[in-house]
């Protein structure tokens, strides 16, 4: 049956690591916001056959996976749930760009597959960007500085809620696929005949629910001009790591740093 404990405890464990006490998690939140954006900024602004020139951009994750003590197999867990979408994005460029962009040991690559191959390796580099910002800096903080940032109200609270009360649908769907299992007779799975009214009853208990948890929500205080933000000071080390972060970014936007590479490994081959 849906596993409703391991879903919630997987979807969560993000949030659990922000709970750390590495020298990354104390970081400034906007400046990790902002370090966060320009670095994804940065990597799409390549074009599409720059896959050379956007190698060189994973000393960030690199960095700071290692810096923020954060599991290796669990970010690129997370992140691989990106890849497949991309990968059927760009796969008609294999179709449509079949000329020759290179040739590597012998053998020749198309601009189809470099086309491809960069845009996943730009989806690789900005959602790990993204899981990392959220491994190593809590929700509250996340969302209290784009409200500094005088971010959409709108927009923050409602990113804020469906990330806390996913939790909720999961348990909504879990207990009418439990329902839908027992009545069923053994079936494996929702059948297709039936999965659209399963989905219907699904949005109007999740609306149901929302209402009250809303209604709690305003029993109790809350208002959306008055959600707190928790001012924080800047300190030197915080302006060292958001200069370090883009003073790199820009370099190797400027800079061909694999070409310089490469030209250096082949004079020190040639001397050999």
């Amino acid at each position: 049956m849906f596993d409703m404990d391991h879903t919630t405890q997987t979807l969560y464990t993000l949030e659990q690591l922000s709970a750390g006490r590495s020298a990354l998690h104390r970081l400034h939140p906007g400046v990790k916001i902002l370090a966060a954006l320009f670095f994804m900024v940065t990597v799409i602004s390549f074009n599409r056959y720059s896959l050379g020139r956007i190698v060189p951009f994973l000393f960030y994750p690199c960095i700071l996976i290692a810096w923020g003590d954060i599991p290796l197999g669990l970010l690129l867990g997370r992140t691989a749930l990106a890849l497949p979408f991309c990968l059927f994005a760009g796969i008609s460029n294999l179709i449509f760009e079949r000329s020759i962009a290179v040739t590597l040991l012998n053998i020749p690559i198309s601009y189809g597959l470099l086309s491809l191959l960069t845009l996943l390796l730009r989806t690789l580099l900005c959602v790990a960007a993204v899981l990392i910002l959220m491994a190593v800096t809590p929700l509250t903080r996340i969302t209290a500085q784009l409200r500094r940032f005088r971010c959409p109200a709108l927009f923050v609270t409602l990113l804020e809620i469906s990330y806390r009360y996913i939790a909720v649908l999961i348990a909504e769907a879990s207990s009418m696929y439990t329902a839908y299992i027992l009545r069923s007779g053994g079936a494996k799975g929702i059948e297709l005949k039936h999965m659209g009214s399963f989905i219907g009853h699904l949005f109007l208990r999740s609306a149901d629910r929302a209402e009250r948890v809303y209604a709690a929500m305003k029993c109790r205080g809350y208002d959306l001009d008055k959600a707190p933000r928790y001012p924080l000071a800047l300190c030197a080390v915080d302006i060292r790591f958001l200069a370090l972060v883009c003073g790199f970014c820009i370099l190797f936007r400027v800079v061909d740093v694999s070409a310089l590479l490469g030209s250096l490994i082949r004079m020190v081959v040639w001397q050999l």
